[in-house]
C-alpha cells in the first residue's frame, strides 16, 4: 500500500499547529484551537489510529495475523525508545541549561524529578510519571499495546462491543473512574507519583479517538474498492452549523468558552474531551471526510505539509526537543521580548525540523535501493542453480 499524500498532509497540518502552540512565542495563544474548541492533539491522534487501522489490516491478510501483532509490538517500543531519550534530554541537557538561565519555566516541568528522582526515574519507566509536554506519548505506547487485540477482535467479532466498551470507558473518564485507578497504579507500584504528575490527557477519554480511527481505518480496507457511503444531507448541515457556532465562540471570548464557570468549562474540556468537544471534534471530521474528495481534486498540494506529516513521529519528537531547548535558554513567551526573537525562534525551528524530515526521507529510499541491490544478486543466483 502505497502512501496516502493527503493523509501526510493533514498529518503535516496538525503538526505545524502543535508546534505554533508549544513553542513560547506570541503566537501561540492565538493559533491555539483555530478551527473552534478542537486542539491538533485530537486531530493527530485520530489520523495515527486511522492509518494505523489501515496499514495493520492489509498486514495481518498479506502476512498474517502474527506479523500485524509483532509489527505493533515494534512500533510500541519503537515509541517507548523515544519517550525515553526525551526524558534523559529533559533530565539532564535541560535541567543543566536551565540552571545556567536561571528560569523557573523548566523548573516546573521538572519539579518532581528534582524532589525525588528516583520515584520519577522509575515512574517515568512505568509510564506513571510523565512531565508536562512529554505526556502523550506514553499514551499511544499504551494504544499501540493494546491495538492488536481490538483489531484481531473487530476483524473476527465485529466492532460494535469494541465500540460499545470505548464510549462506555470515555464515560467513565468524565467521572471519577481516571482518579480511581490512578490511585489503584500507584496503590500497586509503591511510587509517591503525584495525579497532577502523570501527564494531563486521560487516556479513558482519549482511547475513543484512537478505537473510533482504528475501526474506521480497518473497515475501509475491508469494504470492497475502499469506497465510503455519503453522509445524509441534514448531517453535513447539522454538523456545518455546530461547527461554525464552535469556530465563531472561540474566537469571541477566547480558548476557555465559559470563562469562570469551571464546570461548563469541563464540557469543552480537552484532557477529559469534554462532551461538547467531543461533538465540535466529530462534526468538523464529518466535515472534512464530506469534503475531503473535492478539496483533494481542486486545492493544489502542500509537499512541506506531507514532508513533515511523513516522518511524524521524528519531527513531534524533535519538536519537543526545540520546545525544551527554548522554554530553557529564552522562558515562556513574554510581551516585552522583541518581535524579531520570536521570529528566529519559529523560521529556526520549522527549518530544522523540515530539514529532519528531508533527513528521513533520504535515509529511508537509500536503505530501501540498498536492499533491493542486495536482493537482486542472491536471485539471480538462485536461477542460475
Amino acid at each position: 500500500m502505497g502512501r496516502l499524500w493527503e493523509l501526510d498532509a493533514l498529518r503535516g497540518l496538525m503538526l505545524v499547529l502543535m508546534i505554533l502552540t508549544h513553542l513560547p512565542t506570541r503566537v501561540a495563544v492565538p493559533l491555539g484551537q483555530p478551527f473552534g474548541f478542537v486542539s491538533a492533539a485530537e486531530g493527530f491522534v485520530m489520523l495515527s489510529a486511522y492509518m494505523a487501522g489501515m496499514v495493520y489490516t492489509l498486514r495481518a491478510r498479506r502476512e498474517g495475523e502474527r506479523r500485524m501483532r509483532e509489527a505493533f509490538l515494534i512500533r510500541a517500543l519503537k515509541v517507548y525508545a523515544c519517550q525515553a531519550a526525551l526524558l534523559v534530554f529533559l533530565f539532564t541537557v535541560v535541567a543543566f541549561l536551565d540552571m545556567l538561565a536561571h528560569g523557573v519555566d523548566i523548573g516546573n516541568l521538572i519539579a518532581f524529578y528534582r524532589q525525588d528522582p528516583v520515584a520519577a526515574v522509575f515512574g517515568a519507566a512505568l509510564l506513571l510519571y510523565n512531565p508536562p509536554l512529554l505526556d502523550i506519548l506514553p499514551m499511544y505506547i499504551v494504544f499501540m499495546l493494546v491495538s492488536p487485540v481490538l483489531l484481531l477482535h473487530g476483524l473476527h467479532q465485529g466492532w460494535t462491543g469494541t465500540l460499545a466498551a470505548s464510549v462506555a470507558l470515555w464515560l467513565g473518564a468524565q467521572f471519577t473512574l481516571g482518579g480511581w485507578l490512578y490511585g489503584q497504579a500507584v496503590k500497586f507500584t509503591g511510587l509517591p507519583v503525584p495525579a497532577d504528575q502523570t501527564g494531563s490527557f486521560s487516556p479513558l477519554a482519549w482511547q475513543f479517538l484512537w478505537v473510533l480511527g482504528l475501526w474506521m481505518g480497518s473497515t475501509l480496507v475491508i469494504r470492497t474498492g475502499g469506497s465510503t457511503r455519503p453522509f445524509p444531507p441534514s448531517l453535513v448541515f447539522l454538523a456545518a452549523a455546530y461547527a461554525a457556532v464552535c469556530l465563531v465562540w472561540r474566537h469571541a471570548v477566547g480558548q476557555v468558552p465559559f470563562g469562570d464557570h469551571s464546570a461548563l468549562n469541563l464540557l469543552f474540556d480537552k484532557w477529559r474531551i469534554g462532551p461538547l468537544r467531543l461533538l465540535d471534534f466529530l462534526a468538523l471530521m464529518v466535515l472534512v471526510m464530506h469534503f475531503g474528495p473535492w478539496l483533494k481534486r481542486n486545492l493544489p498540494r502542500c509537499r512541506f505539509l506531507e514532508v513533515l506529516g511523513a516522518a511524524s513521529l521524528t519531527v513531534f519528537c524533535c519538536h519537543l526537543v526545540l520546545v525544551l531547548v527554548a522554554l530553557a535558554i529564552v522562558g515562556e513567551a513574554k510581551p516585552e521580548r522583541p518581535l524579531w526573537i520570536d521570529a528566529w525562534i519559529l523560521v529556526a525551528s520549522f527549518a530544522a525540523l523540515y530539514g529532519v524530515a528531508r533527513a528521513q526521507q533520504w535515509f529511508i529510499r537509500r536503505s530501501v535501493t540498498s536492499r533491493r541491490l542486495t536482493a537482486q544478486p542472491a536471485k539471480s543466483n538462485i536461477r542460475a542453480h
